[in-house]
């Protein structure tokens, strides 16, 4: 599904029009800022945002600090 900018869309304002737009449309909550970071995680890496795929453990190592 290729998606498209829409040019008619922008509208050039000052920056405190711009920044009282953003603080008004923005989520609210904590959770909804991370509902949005999974949604938008979900479309660019290609994945099911209800299954998500299993994080490889053989990437990572883990060691003890001598201390």
């Amino acid at each position: 599904m290729p998606f498209r900018l829409d040019r008619t869309a922008f509208h050039a304002g000052t920056h405190e029009e711009n920044a009282r737009y953003h603080a008004q449309q923005q989520p609210a909550t904590m959770e909804e800022r991370l509902r949005a970071a999974a949604y938008l995680n979900s479309v660019a890496y290609g994945y099911d945002l209800n299954n998500p795929p299993r994080l490889d453990r053989t990437a990572f190592s883990t060691r003890k600090h001598n201390g």
